[in-house]
């Protein structure tokens, strides 16, 4: 298992709509984060900024990121969801959201 943060902005406009669609994601999207091995997913809200956080429990974390990818339900679901975020000035190539680097943990 391999853990996960990622930040963006979220539109101060739009956090609102954000947080209602996420209070009903849409069951497919959701069936589609577990399939590609995804657990444990989270996202926090802090002064214009998501979090987010979760496990991979996979083998193959590109081959499901790309899975997901070619879903048409996700799709249209980052589709309604990146009108209301922004990406991070200081994003790697090919990212939206932008992967962090764990510096602690302790189980």
């Amino acid at each position: 298992m391999k853990r996960y943060g990622q930040v963006i902005k979220v539109k101060p406009e739009k956090l609102e709509e954000y947080k209602k669609l996420h209070a009903n994601a849409w069951p497919d999207v959701l069936k589609m984060i577990k399939e590609c091995n995804i657990n444990n997913y989270s996202i926090f809200y802090k002064d214009g900024y998501l979090f987010a956080y979760f496990e991979y429990v996979g083998n193959d974390f590109e081959a499901d990121m790309a899975k997901m990818a070619a879903d048409p339900v996700t799709q249209k679901w980052w589709d309604v969801c990146k009108p209301c975020q922004e990406p991070l000035e200081t994003i790697a190539e090919g990212e939206w959201w932008a992967n962090m680097e764990e510096v602690f943990h302790l189980d």
